[in-house]
């Protein structure tokens, strides 16, 4: 599901407004019959619709699904990342987008620039490319892993981790600063580091832990558990950036994040805990061990009392930022919406895949959710070539187009 612009500059209005008919039509159906798509969509007549959907789909932009009981039209992830790119260009928080940053379990990074010329990064929600064996087992409503499902719950995650960084940014927490969100696409500040996973030395890897730890100590303080903190969602800023800067650190990736009140906040706590540890074990061979000698209990490792942070010991909740965002296991749960319990079944299938890695359950989703199989429907082909003509075809009782011979 590679991001692909160059036909974006060539879209018509009237291209937009059937493929924003095609999303809007998603939300109760998951084919769009076309005589809604038209009507969605308000163009003058069901030819300039007919176009209009023909060559959205000879651009994949959305898809016919073969053997449908009626004939209708659906979003791609194509479709969807155009519409969110366009909702960015109108608000003029995105100008343009460069190159892949990287990928990830869940999500695309590329490097954008806004229309000022400042560098910004977009992240793209990909949920369900992975294999999610724990996701596919226990949630009926994906059991048939039907894509506006996951495009459903990536909008979600990109919309629970705008709001995850906005009030944590606002706080003070060293994570980028956000900029804009639109569907699934997150758009935020450039950090001038890298990964944590590439760090080979550092001028004192001991702050840099005990940092680290009161990072995990003050989220959950104000009632927020991370629940992935590892080397790989910690940036290192560069040296220059650094000296900017009260940490030389930068936190990234929140959509699963836990109120301190969830049934599993221990041990969620401690696998972030351990996830530090192991990572300056292996690096550094740095295992620093309790010292009831010390009294300093402001930091964590050598030189203080504590190697480590404890759930119980040394969580004391000072604010609700759980009960502001609607974390996963806040108190206030029994207010909680569909759609957060949605965002929460899927992550906690996500939590239970520990390694990422390419399956034959990977491919067979990755397929399904590009829905390969459908353009090999020669009649389909036939079909999109008449509709982008504008030409009016014969429908049968069920709404679906008749080829003539």
């Amino acid at each position: 599901m590679k991001l692909d612009t160059s036909h974006m500059r060539y879209l018509t209005s009237d291209d937009f407004r059937i493929l924003q008919a095609v999303e809007q039509g998603s939300r109760n159906h998951e084919l769009v019959p076309t005589p809604m798509i038209h009507s969605i969509g308000g163009l003058r007549s069901p030819s300039g619709t007919n176009k209009a959907i023909g060559d959205l789909a000879k651009l994949k932009l959305v898809s016919r699904l073969r053997n449908a009981k009626y004939d209708g039209f659906r979003l791609t992830y194509n479709g969807i990342d155009y519409l969110a790119l366009k909702s960015m260009l109108n608000r003029d928080t995105l100008y343009s987008v460069g190159t892949t940053i990287g990928v990830g379990k869940e999500s695309d990074i590329y490097s954008v620039s806004d229309p000022k010329g400042g560098q910004k990064v977009l992240k793209i929600h990909r949920l369900g490319r992975t294999s999610f064996r724990t996701v596919k087992n226990n949630r009926d409503y994906l059991k048939n892993r039907q894509t506006s499902n996951w495009m459903y719950l990536s909008r979600l995650a990109a919309k629970k981790e705008f709001e995850f960084m906005v009030i944590l940014h606002q706080n003070n927490f060293a994570v980028p600063q956000p900029f804009d969100y639109s569907r699934h696409c997150l758009l935020m500040e450039w950090i001038k580091g890298f990964p944590m996973r590439q760090l080979k030395k550092h001028d004192n890897h001991k702050r840099l832990y005990s940092d680290l730890m009161n990072f995990i100590v003050k989220l959950a303080n104000h009632g927020l558990i991370h629940c992935d903190f590892n080397e790989f969602n910690i940036i290192i800023r560069d040296k220059e950036e650094a000296r900017k800067h009260e940490f030389d650190f930068v936190v990234i990736d929140f959509p699963q994040c836990v109120s301190i009140d969830h049934v599993d906040a221990k041990a969620y706590f401690d696998r972030d805990v351990e996830g530090i540890r192991s990572f300056f074990e292996k690096k550094f061979r740095y295992t620093p061990q309790h010292d009831p000698t010390m009294f300093d209990t402001e930091g964590y490792g050598e030189g203080y009392k504590y190697a480590y942070p404890n759930f119980k010991r040394d969580v004391k909740r000072e604010k609700d930022l759980d009960v502001e965002v609607q974390a996963s296991g806040y108190a206030k749960k029994s207010n909680q919406n569909r759609e957060d319990k949605d965002l929460e079944a899927a992550v906690e299938g996500m939590r239970s895949e520990e390694d990422y890695e390419e399956d034959e359950d990977e491919e067979e989703l990755e397929d399904e959710l590009e829905d390969k199989s459908e353009d090999e429907s020669e009649d389909n082909d036939k079909i999109v070539q008449a509709l982008s003509e504008g030409k009016q075809l014969k429908m049968d009782k069920l709404g679906n187009y008749i080829l003539d011979d």
